[in-house]
């Protein structure tokens, strides 16, 4: 999606267009078409838009999840199913050993019970008491140490294969928030990551939203096809390499991207987006068997303090709107946002809102 050359006033909120378009088809709003939609929609896999485009009107959501099945598989679902079982089997054998520690301890306090009875007897002659009360706590301090330390050893090892349960799982997250094309985080993490920003108001005013996008890349992708497009997308991760390590990078959809920089003022922020953009527009862009010259491939940015909206939605909005300004004003350039911009357009940034 292009936001170069249409107005924003006639951009449909993202969401909005995309239920629009399953409402058309008559498919069912459930989130696994929702991705599919979603996905077909940011044009990630033109291949994926044109099969979905070609089931017409009259979808069948058998087809819509083979086709869904084509290009996700169940990875999600399976993942998740199989993380919550391995967790549930992992937890229940950690708590029949506590339930078993437990039976063990009370014994033993039985049993101590019992050789304090046997040595306040008055019936026994001292030698037979101690020689009683020394076999039975031997006996069962021998048994209950033994058992303890099983009981230790079994533990650390349910411990071990929860900590490797933990560990699935935190890459299947990583995996479902990265971008499959550029490797760096997707629009899905973006959203989780913009809704946080106002958790703590004390870092805001020294927060910024930057919305980047790419000149043109409807041109490119017309001219030279859409493997070449996808290089330059993912040869755009320039952008990570000009930005502090601390800086969360998305690709928010299509040739379009989003920095969270914190700590640093509007001006300090402003170099950091002109750094990138100098430094994409530097970057040679050819290729290597034929020697067509792709480039120069240059960038457009706009970014908001976060001091200067009240949530992230005005956040994102305020920054889109710094990013059509420049668009506007000939590309190439970075806008900050500032009172008295054009304001007659409004786009959704919580896609994955629950």
């Amino acid at each position: 999606m292009n936001t170069a050359t249409t107005p924003k006033a006639q951009i449909p909120d993202i969401a909005a267009q995309i239920t629009y378009a399953m409402r058309t088809m008559g498919v069912a709003p459930i989130p696994r078409n929702y991705e599919l939609f979603y996905e077909a929609y940011i044009g990630s896999n033109p291949t994926l838009t044109k099969e979905l485009a070609a089931l017409g009107s009259k979808a069948t959501q058998e087809e819509l999840d083979e086709l869904g099945q084509q290009y996700f598989g169940n990875h999600q679902s399976r993942v998740i199913e199989n993380v919550h079982s391995k967790i549930i089997t992992e937890l229940d054998g950690l708590l029949r050993l506590l339930k078993q520690e437990q039976t063990s301890l009370e014994s033993y306090n039985k049993l101590l019970g019992e050789t304090y009875t046997r040595i306040s007897s008055k019936n026994n002659t001292s030698a037979d008491i101690l020689r009683s009360a020394i076999t039975l706590l031997s006996e069962a301090t021998g048994d209950t140490m033994a058992h303890g330390s099983q009981t230790v050893e079994q533990v650390s090892q349910k411990s071990q294969e929860m900590d490797q349960v933990r560990k699935e799982l935190d890459e299947y997250k990583r995996i479902a928030n990265t971008d499959s094309l550029t490797r760096i985080a997707n629009r899905r993490a973006f959203d989780e990551r913009l809704a946080s920003i106002y958790n703590a108001t004390t870092s805001a005013p020294l927060t910024a939203l930057v919305l980047a996008d790419i000149d043109n890349f409807k041109k490119i992708n017309d001219t030279y096809g859409h493997p070449v497009g996808d290089k330059i997308l993912a040869t755009v991760t320039v952008i990570r390499g000009n930005v502090r390590k601390d800086c969360f990078v998305a690709r928010t959809g299509g040739e379009e991207f989003a920095v969270i920089i914190e700590g640093n003022t509007a001006e300090e922020v402003n170099q950091m987006c002109e750094r990138v953009r100098t430094s994409l527009e530097a970057t040679p862009f050819k290729n290597s068997r034929t020697g067509v010259n792709y480039g120069p491939i240059t960038l457009s940015l706009g970014f908001c303090m976060a001091g200067d909206a009240e949530d992230p939605g005005e956040l994102y909005a305020k920054s889109d709107i710094a990013l059509y300004c420049a668009k506007n004003a000939g590309r190439n350039r970075t806008k900050i946002f500032e009172d008295g911009m054009k304001k007659d357009f409004t786009k959704s940034w919580l896609i994955y809102k629950r």
